[in-house]
């Protein structure tokens, strides 16, 4: 660049249509111009383009440039700028809202708040826009301790999920999910259903509150609460087997994991002859569970083998990482209860689901509506390309809902059922289950 260069930004608007830009860059190389730089934006159809660009002493190309404008009914500004590029930013961050809905209240909030940790927001897109809402702020410096906290007041008051990581590869490459299984994946909890049918519901549902709080060592309330089952005939885990209920956007969650090359395991307090059977339904490649003891066809109330409790989880998904040869800041972990406190911690991204207090303050994020699918945008997945990818899958399309119609609902009907999230038949047999 001389020093009779000067530096231009050209701002084009109008309704978008293809060839608006490639017309624009035929008037800029027909006119010898320097292009330096260019972004776009589309909202409701109406486009924005942004192009930097060098001028020597003539100004014919902004007289041919506004010519083609009008041609075509595009409105063009032009601003002389700095010739220097800014510099470039030290840390870039990731903020991810959902809600439902989202206010303009509640974004306010949200982007005062990446103001007060000193972050400037580069660029904002629409991850969703149903069943809830969803937006991604790339945002440039600032401190990210300021922005966390001014962000969980935000979050706390306007009654939104909002998530800060940082923008860097680790983000993008994250290949391992593993997910708790009772009052995440499934809506119930299983020894609860268990319970039921064996006359003392009540005063399992107590211990299980108390240990997913947090007030509980969870293996003795596990032997605790599965003593309480003995005499009761195994039957009743084919029949709690085919009552589960899938939490909302479960099929659709694993199925995209999987479309992408995810590993996807499950860990559970439970037991594996739900896991097991889950895992087999949705195609998960993992699924590791306590085993109910069974003796003449008659649970005896005993667990066989370590129980499956808070520090278990965190080991089963260290092994599982290691067995799959992924490093763990590329794994994300998802639970709601205290036992998951210490896989929440050990995963790249530990992510609370529509969790206890205690596992909400301690989590890295947490997700509190209730679609499982929705922690897809906090890895930066968009609704429109899961809805895309179901559109061109024949699997999906065929698949039959429970009363024998093409299933496009959220998924609420029982697991056994062939119902469920779009994609009811996401499938493929379940991989080994991890020792």
């Amino acid at each position: 660049m001389d020093e009779h260069t000067r530096t231009i930004l050209v701002r084009c608007t109008g309704r978008d249509r293809p060839g608006i830009t490639a017309g624009l860059l035929g008037v800029l190389d027909a006119s010898g111009a320097e292009l330096y730089d260019m972004e776009q934006v589309v909202v409701r159809g109406r486009l924005t383009l942004d192009l930097s660009i060098g001028l020597g002493g003539s100004d014919d190309v902004l007289k041919e440039l506004l010519f083609h404008g009008w041609e075509h009914q595009l409105q063009l500004d032009f601003e002389v700028v700095e010739a220097a590029e800014p510099p470039s930013p030290t840390l870039r961050s990731v903020v991810t809202v959902i809600g439902q809905p989202l206010t303009p209240g509640a974004l306010g909030a949200v982007t005062g708040a990446i103001a007060t940790g000193g972050g400037n927001i580069d660029r904002i897109v629409r991850l969703a826009r149903q069943p809830v809402t969803a937006f991604e702020f790339t945002v440039l410096n600032g401190d990210l301790d300021r922005m966390r906290t001014a962000l969980v007041a935000a979050s706390r008051e306007h009654r939104v999920d909002v998530s800060l990581q940082r923008q860097n590869l680790e983000r993008r490459a994250k290949r391992l999910v593993v997910l708790d299984v009772d009052s995440t994946l499934i809506q119930d909890e299983v020894i609860e259903l268990l319970a039921a049918r064996a006359g003392c519901q009540h005063e399992v549902a107590d211990i299980t509150a108390r240990a997913m709080a947090g007030e509980l060592d969870f293996e003795a309330s596990l032997r605790e609460r599965v003593a309480r089952l003995a005499g009761t005939p195994a039957s009743v885990l084919e029949e709690v087997g085919d009552t589960v209920r899938l939490t909302p956007g479960a099929r659709t969650f694993v199925r995209t994991l999987k479309r992408l090359g995810y590993t996807v395991a499950i860990v559970s307090g439970g037991f594996t002859a739900i896991t097991d059977r889950l895992a087999e339904e949705l195609g998960i490649d993992h699924a590791v569970a306590n085993h109910l003891e069974v003796v003449d066809r008659v649970i005896t109330g005993r667990v066989l083998g370590e129980v499956v409790d808070r520090a278990g989880k965190a080991d089963v998904l260290r092994r599982i990482a290691a067995a799959e040869h992924v490093p763990l800041e590329q794994t994300v972990a998802v639970g709601d209860g205290a036992n998951d406190l210490d896989m929440l911690a050990t995963a790249g991204l530990g992510i609370a689901f529509n969790a206890k207090p205690v596992v909400r303050e301690q989590a890295d994020t947490a997700v509190s509506v209730p679609y499982l699918d929705a922690v897809l945008f906090l890895l930066g997945i968009r609704r429109d390309e899961v809805e895309a990818a179901d559109a061109a899958d024949p699997a999906y399309l065929t698949a039959p809902a429970a009363d024998g119609t093409p299933d496009a609902t959220p998924d609420a009907t029982p697991a056994g059922s062939p119902g469920g999230s779009p994609g009811g038949a996401a499938g493929g047999a379940a991989g080994p289950s991890f020792p």
